[in-house]
């Protein structure tokens, strides 16, 4: 990509028409498949050493979006969670808190009122989470409904069936308006976080395009997937997203955060993701205003793993409380 920016005026043009979005969009660089894979695989290799290991688990604590979206959710399954993220080992003070609590939008009030003034954001997924299956007006009032009730961040999904077809455009101007179902009537806004479902999205083209799409549009960050289908967040194509927001940030001046999510269960894995995170962003991004881990189970591993690191032995499987 070019290193000048992009200015206001280009994003404009850019965006003018489905023929100029789509000419950007497959103008893109392509990815060869075999050696994207190949390194992420070799990434995946690098270890953490022991005087960083303490350090690192304590910074992934801090990056999760610990997560509840099942259909029998209840107010008091939410206000655990929430007891959870502001204190995930209750013996031991110094553990970090999440960086926010997932849930849906009808959960929010209660996330909202457990939570109080602990700094931990409510994130709530929108736009007809996880199929992306809605028209317009019930997607803006799933949004709105989740801002109105106090979610600091509003994590909505594409409609695959709109990309895959090709109407770039289409996803583009959901995107676009999504955003502005974000803003508060005070003029703040809650942080946009865009998923592409990249399971099926089937090609690593796809999901660069997707990326670029996303950050034209406004997203605050970008993530992989629901969770809810069979492929989710890989160290390939986060690789993807992690390349994508690096280009972006080069061509605009503008920084884009990235949430892998789904399958990412124990500290080996997400040490991987750090790792990635390191190697191709650096500092700027590793911090839990720039990186989330969108995960349920992966907390307890890190607690377990953490209470290790200070006692040199595990602690069996009832240290931690079972979500």
């Amino acid at each position: 990509m070019s290193s000048s920016p992009l200015s206001a005026s280009g994003f404009a043009e850019i965006a003018s028409s489905e023929a100029s979005l789509r000419r950007f969009l497959h103008g893109l660089p392509g990815i060869d498949a075999v050696g994207l894979q190949a390194r992420a695989a070799g990434l995946g290799t690098r270890s953490i050493k022991t005087t960083a290991k303490a350090y690192a688990i304590d910074l992934a604590i801090s990056m999760i979006d610990l997560t509840t979206l099942e259909g029998a959710d209840t107010p008091g399954k939410v206000r655990s969670l929430c007891q959870k993220a502001k204190n995930p080992d209750p013996g031991d003070p110094s553990v970090p808190h999440t960086a926010a609590v997932c849930v849906y939008p009808d959960m929010v009030p209660y996330a909202r009122e457990a939570l109080g003034s602990a700094p931990v954001n409510v994130a709530a997924v929108a736009t007809a989470f996880p199929s992306g299956r809605a028209g317009m007006p019930v997607k803006l009032a799933d949004t709105a409904e989740a801002v109105a009730a106090g979610a600091d961040e509003v994590d909505m999904v594409i409609d695959r069936g709109a990309f895959l077809s090709g109407r770039y455009l289409e996803v583009f101007e959901m995107i676009t308006e999504i955003k502005k179902a974000c803003v508060r009537p005070d003029g703040t806004a809650a942080h946009l976080k865009v998923i592409f479902e990249t399971g099926e999205l089937v090609t690593y083209d796809n999901i660069r395009r997707a990326s670029w799409l996303a950050m034209l549009a406004g997203a605050d960050f970008i993530k992989t997937s629901t969770g809810k289908v069979a492929v989710n967040a890989t160290p390939a194509n986060t690789l993807v997203l992690l390349e994508a927001v690096r280009d972006f940030r080069a061509a605009t001046g503008v920084q884009v955060g990235v949430k892998p999510a789904g399958g990412i269960r124990t500290t080996k894995d997400a040490m991987k993701y750090l790792v990635m995170v390191n190697e191709i962003l650096g500092d700027d991004w590793l911090s839990p205003d720039w990186f989330r881990f969108g995960a349920s189970s992966l907390l307890n591993d890190l607690l377990m793993q953490r209470q290790k690191l200070a006692s040199g032995r595990y602690s069996g499987p009832d240290y931690v409380t079972v979500d």
